[in-house]
């Protein structure tokens, strides 16, 4: 017998339990469930201040443009995960979503795949940049 070795989605993407999480223009029930699940801290839409992990549906340059607005409501060891199609259905390439992010004063630390259709890439604030406590 083989054995399967896999990581829960919500493990992959470091959704902690009791994390605050909000998701902006993805649209996807199962991972909402998932979300539900795990914590019950979800925002729809404009994240509240500090955010643990924002998820970013973008197919286009115009959605990356949001990581300006979304930066400053994440917590300073939080992140945003930009969440786009994969494959010959991408309109975005990770040389996009990473420039666009330096732009907005983040740097990217890890990809994971979302599903079977979509990626992510997880973007943070720069440890240099972060408020010292």
């Amino acid at each position: 017998m083989e054995r399967v070795y896999s990581t829960p989605r919500l493990d992959k993407l470091g959704v902690r339990p009791g994390a605050r999480v909000a998701l902006v223009d993805l649209r996807d029930e199962q991972f909402e469930a998932e979300l539900g699940d795990r914590t019950g801290d979800i925002t729809r839409g404009e994240p509240a201040a500090d955010t643990d992990v924002v998820f970013l549906a973008a197919d286009d340059h115009r959605a990356l443009e949001r990581l300006a607005t979304l930066r400053p409501r994440i917590r300073p060891a939080g992140s945003i995960w930009v969440v786009s199609r994969k494959g010959k259905a991408a309109t975005l390439r990770d040389v996009d979503v990473i420039a666009a992010a330096r732009s907005a004063g983040l740097v990217d630390n890890k990809v994971a795949s979302f599903d079977a259709d979509r990626t992510a890439l997880r973007l943070v604030i720069p440890v240099a940049l972060r408020p010292r406590p």
